[in-house]
Order: C-alpha cells, then sequence, then structure tokens
C-alpha cells in the first residue's frame, strides 16, 4: 500500500496563477504541492499583457526586475483594409511613471515567460513544478483533502487550490456552476510564427472583406510574432504551418512577407463565464478556474494572478491559527472584482474598440465594504515617498514588501497573541490623517483609525 504523502496546500495547475500561488507560500515558509499535468512548462504565448497593477504584485515577489529587460511596451496598431491603411494609433494612452504609480503603462510579456520567471523565483524559494502529474481525483472531510495523482502517489493536504484553467476539472468535481457564454460563432486561430520580410516596430493588422481578420503582434524579447485569425462558423481551421502561412496570404495579400515557423498553436473560442463559488469547504478556485474572458484588454491573465494573491496569505494565516472566517473573505473579495472585470473586457469585445484607459490597468481595484476592511480600509496603497519621524525617507513598496502587515503609528504593534507579523514604522505625519494605518499584505489597506483598540481588534480577525 502507497504512503500517503502530507504538505499544507496542495495547488493544481502551473499557470501564472498556480504559481504566483506557489511563490507567495513558499516566501511564507508553507508546505505545498503544485502539480501541472502538461510533461513541460508552457511555451505558447496564450496571454502576453501584464496591466501596471499586476506589475506591482510582482515587484512584491521579487519578479519584475526580471521581467522589465524582456519587457515592452505594445507598439502601435497599423490597420489596413486589404492594402490600404486606414487606422494607426496605439492601445494605450502613454504615461510615464510617478511616485504614486511606477508602472503606468500595460506592458508586452510573452506567457511562457512569465510563468518561467515566476517558476525561477518558485526555485529560489526552495519550491518546484512537478510536471506530468495529473490530479485523478479527491474527498474532502472536515480536517483536509485527500488527492489521488495520476502517478499513483495520495497526497493529504490541508487545502486544494485548483488552478487549472477555464475547463477545470476540480470545478466539475465539485458540481460548481459555470454561468455564461460560449460564443461558437467568435472562434480565431492563434499561433507563435517566425516571418520574414515584417517590421516588428507596429502591431499589424489586416482586414480583408470575405475572408477575414490576421493579425501579427511583435513579441517582446523574442524574434518572434502571435498570429491571431478570425475563423468562421462552421471552420475547421487548418493549424499547421502551411495552413497559417495560407490564411496569412489570402487575408494580408501581401507579397514579399512570409510565415517561416510555427512554434505554438491553438484554437480560442470566447468564453465568458464566471463561477457560483469560489469555495467549497477546503478546496479553492482562482484563476480561469472561476472567470475566463474575451481577449480585449488582457484581464484574464492579470485577474488570476491578483486571486492568488489575495489567497496566499490567507491561506498562510488560517494554517497559523487565524479564525477560520478570514478564507470566506477570499471570496467575498474576489467575486465581485471578477465580475466587474468581465463586465468590462466583454463591453471592450463587442465594441471592437482598440483604445484601453485606466480601467483596464487594475489600478482601482479595492475592497470596500468587505468584512475585512475596517474603518478606512479596503483601498489599494500607492507607492510613493515616504518621511519617517526619525527624519529618513522610506519608498512606501520598500516598506510593504515582504509577507507581513505594515503598521504606519507612531506607536508599537499591539501584541495579539496568535495574531499576524506585523511591522510597525512611525511616518513624520499621520498617514492618510488617522493615527495607525494597517495595510495588508497584499497592499491593501486594513484599517485606519485613531484607536488603538480598534487597531488590535482589527488583528484578532487577520
Amino acid at each position: 500500500m502507497t504512503d500517503t504523502e502530507k504538505t499544507d496546500v496542495l495547488i493544481v495547475g502551473a499557470g501564472p496563477t498556480g504559481l504566483t500561488l506557489a511563490v507567495e507560500l513558499a516566501r511564507r515558509g508553507i508546505e505545498h504541492r503544485i502539480v501541472e499535468r502538461a510533461p513541460e512548462p508552457a511555451s505558447g504565448s496564450k496571454g502576453k499583457g501584464l496591466q501596471p497593477r499586476t506589475l506591482e504584485i510582482f515587484d512584491d515577489l521579487g519578479v519584475t526586475d526580471r521581467i522589465l529587460p524582456a519587457a515592452t511596451l505594445y507598439p502601435p496598431l497599423r490597420v489596413r483594409v486589404g492594402r490600404v491603411p486606414v487606422y494607426q494609433g496605439r492601445m494605450h494612452k502613454l504615461a510615464a511613471a510617478t511616485d504614486a504609480v511606477p508602472y503606468p503603462m500595460v506592458l508586452m510579456h510573452p506567457q511562457w515567460r512569465t510563468e518561467a520567471l515566476l517558476g525561477e523565483r518558485l526555485a529560489e524559494l526552495g519550491g518546484k513544478v512537478e510536471h506530468g502529474v495529473e490530479l485523478a481525483g479527491f474527498e474532502q472531510d472536515a480536517m483536509g483533502v485527500t488527492a489521488r495523482l495520476g502517478t499513483g502517489a495520495t497526497v493529504r493536504a490541508s487545502y486544494l487550490v485548483a488552478a487549472d484553467g477555464g475547463k477545470s476539472a476540480v470545478r466539475k468535481a465539485l458540481g460548481i456552476g459555470f454561468a455564461g457564454e460560449t460564443r461558437e460563432e467568435e472562434r480565431m486561430a492563434l499561433a507563435d510564427v517566425r516571418v520574414e520580410g515584417l517590421g516588428r516596430d507596429h502591431i499589424h493588422i489586416w482586414v480583408r472583406p470575405g475572408k477575414g481578420m490576421v493579425a501579427l503582434y511583435p513579441m517582446a524579447g523574442t524574434d518572434s510574432f502571435q498570429l491571431l485569425a478570425s475563423l468562421k462558423p462552421g471552420v475547421t481551421p487548418d493549424l499547421t504551418l502551411p495552413g497559417f502561412q495560407r490564411l496569412f496570404r489570402e487575408r494580408s495579400m501581401l507579397r514579399g512577407v512570409r510565415v517561416t515557423t510555427l512554434l505554438w498553436s491553438s484554437l480560442y473560442r470566447v468564453n465568458i463565464r464566471l463561477a457560483d463559488r469560489y469555495r467549497a469547504g477546503r478546496v479553492f478556485l482562482a484563476g480561469d478556474a472561476v472567470h475566463v474572458h474575451s481577449p480585449a484588454g488582457g484581464q484574464g491573465l492579470n485577474t488570476g494572478v491578483q486571486d492568488a494573491y489575495n489567497l496566499g496569505w490567507k491561506l498562510a494565516r488560517a494554517l497559523g491559527g487565524a479564525p477560520s472566517s478570514l478564507l470566506g473573505t477570499y471570496e467575498e473579495e474576489r467575486r465581485p472584482i471578477a465580475a466587474r472585470v468581465l463586465g468590462l473586457s466583454t463591453g471592450l469585445h463587442d465594441k471592437k474598440t482598440f483604445k484601453r484607459d485606466e480601467e483596464t490597468y487594475q489600478l482601482h481595484v479595492g475592497y470596500r465594504g468587505s468584512s475585512l476592511a475596517g474603518e478606512g480600509g479596503g483601498d489599494r496603497v500607492p507607492d510613493g515617498p515616504l518621511r519617517l519621524a526619525d527624519g529618513t525617507m522610506a519608498r512606501m513598496f520598500d516598506l510593504l514588501r515582504g509577507p507581513h502587515f505594515t503598521l504606519l503609528s507612531p506607536d508599537a504593534a499591539p501584541k495579539v497573541a496568535g495574531g499576524p507579523e506585523v511591522r510597525a514604522y512611525a511616518p513624520a505625519e499621520p498617514y492618510g490623517g488617522r493615527r495607525h494605518t494597517l495595510v495588508r499584505p497584499d497592499g491593501h489597506v486594513g484599517i485606519a483609525t485613531d484607536s488603538p483598540s480598534e487597531l488590535a481588534a482589527y488583528l484578532t480577525m487577520v
């Protein structure tokens, strides 16, 4: 009989969501395993845009500095109908970094590289992805989850987190509804290709009446392009190199430009869905397993990263003895965000507009009204210089970086039995006009108050 292996958290799926969660747990010293049924790391550019808030999260996790050297701003669009140019412009308004917003623009960075860098960071923290390992089944009880892996191993975990994509086997096994729509009439062929004879200083889009659209995005830090092509209803696409070559010739009508190499391909259907629940007992869902978006606005990957960022510290605290009610705030806080973002991305898709603005950057995401948002709580804390009481200057994100809570107060942090780690800094002036401002590990204000007793009471909740 095979011995049951034990861990605190079993993560199913090693895309950006699962990897972000694994890094979050690893830097807190939480035992975990992350399993991925694919035999090797992903090689395709399914997603390619990193929003400003995601870059702030990756800054906290120690990943952004690795992303920036290869990432680029989205190049200008150049749209042609047949051979006739009809539009040129940018998706995003150019913006300069400020003290409050160090990463003001969406950056292009292929998903496979984002995953590789998160995996690299995870390895530094002592973790690893177990590739070629599928979840075969699971049962749960009041104390934990027993999972059976395709390798024959049995794992006993305190919690299981499914980050296994839009077709999540875990969500289906739990019988959680996934309401929304699949637009079979809106399909796209997607591929990473190499192209000869085409400049990389624009996103190139061709529309040929009667044939459809084809686009080539020069992928940041690579010699490849992402090719997207609309598909007519009922047409079975040829996802081979000759198929993409033929499709490109028909729609661009260009001579002297040639698709030479096919690196990866996929068939994409527009899905717009939101799960009924984010949790069933000791099993949690995150990322595409609970929300799938149209590609407009680049929200899917980024919303999943924020799911993991919200859930990671709460799982760690629950395992450290925090009240069980803390885990209930994951769905409470994240599901309304996903619903709003789904509406935003669907609106952009339906309007067929190239324009994006601050609403898609996820900097305005907040948790006001959450049961975990005390007085004055819920908002994202901006970066910027902060003068401390001793006269020294500090950068806010440097104070927040790490798995701890941060207290901005002239007083020491209250001692709460079994409470979280709190690092206290005395600002020269009351931050936000309140004597005590406690910032959660995910960079949102927990409570801002003048009352020491209210601050202490809040710490008993987390």
